[in-house]
């Protein structure tokens, strides 16, 4: 059981990974969950679009993907996220770099508790519940 970040085709971003490790596992916990083994792969958009692509045939960019690979209350998954759309979202919504990519780091773990987006209802969901594990990162 172990949470694992790697990049690939891009430079490690910047996150403490001992403290980002402790606070996905409080926001499992919140929810009533285990962190069980979870990939993080930060990449470029080039390959984010090719996972979403080949294992998901979307043919568009996006920030995450998750795979879940959860069972029961331990939460396990493979998580992408483009770092190029991190940052270029980060300045659309006029938020900082590192504040947008924790955001992002933790979607995928909502996706794992079982928050789901789909909806415009499940968006404003899933916006409050990371909000709150935000807020959880900053105490």
């Amino acid at each position: 059981m172990a949470i694992s970040y790697n990049a690939e085709d891009v430079k490690m971003p910047p996150i403490k990974k001992r403290a980002t490790t402790e606070w996905i596992k409080k926001v499992a916990e919140s929810y009533g969950k285990k962190a069980g083994d979870i990939g993080y792969l930060f990449c470029s958009d080039e390959k984010i679009l090719e996972v979403n692509k080949e294992y998901l045939q979307h043919d568009y960019y996006t920030d995450i993907i998750t795979f879940d690979y959860s069972e029961n209350d331990i939460i396990s998954g493979d998580i992408f996220i483009s770092l190029d759309t991190v940052k270029s979202n980060a300045e659309q919504l006029s938020v900082g770099y590192n504040d947008e990519l924790h955001r992002v780091i933790i979607h995928g773990i909502l996706h794992l508790c079982g928050i789901k987006d789909k909806s415009a209802d499940e968006e404003a969901q899933m916006r409050e519940a990371e909000n709150k594990a935000l807020a959880m990162l900053l105490s």
